[in-house]
């Protein structure tokens, strides 16, 4: 992962979730946030049967850092992180999420 011009490696349960901005791709730490070159379908692909889930078109969580969840407007969820951020489920990823926490 891309920091400051620098390189790290990051373990997958240090990460809160992924979003994709302006052809880039984030994931975002307790604190931090780093640039990968990897795209979205696959880190997806990487993460498949883990507790990362696709939330929307530009992000990807780790249920595992999420605090709590709230129904949002237009049949879309809110899930708040464990580090106070807030990330919009996509109503088309609701009924998949609710499947992978069994509800």
């Amino acid at each position: 992962m891309l920091h400051d011009g620098n390189y790290f490696q990051v373990a997958p349960e240090e990460i809160y979730y992924f979003e994709a901005v302006d052809n880039k791709v984030f994931l975002y730490l307790e604190k931090e946030v780093y640039e990968t070159k990897r795209k979205l379908y696959e880190l997806e692909q990487i993460f498949q049967g883990t507790d990362f889930f696709r939330a929307s078109k530009s992000c990807i969580v780790n249920l595992a850092k999420v605090k709590s969840l709230s129904p949002a407007f237009n049949g879309r969820f809110e899930a708040f992180m464990r580090n106070g951020e807030r990330v919009m489920i996509s109503r088309q990823y609701v009924s998949a999420l609710k499947e992978k926490l069994g509800l």
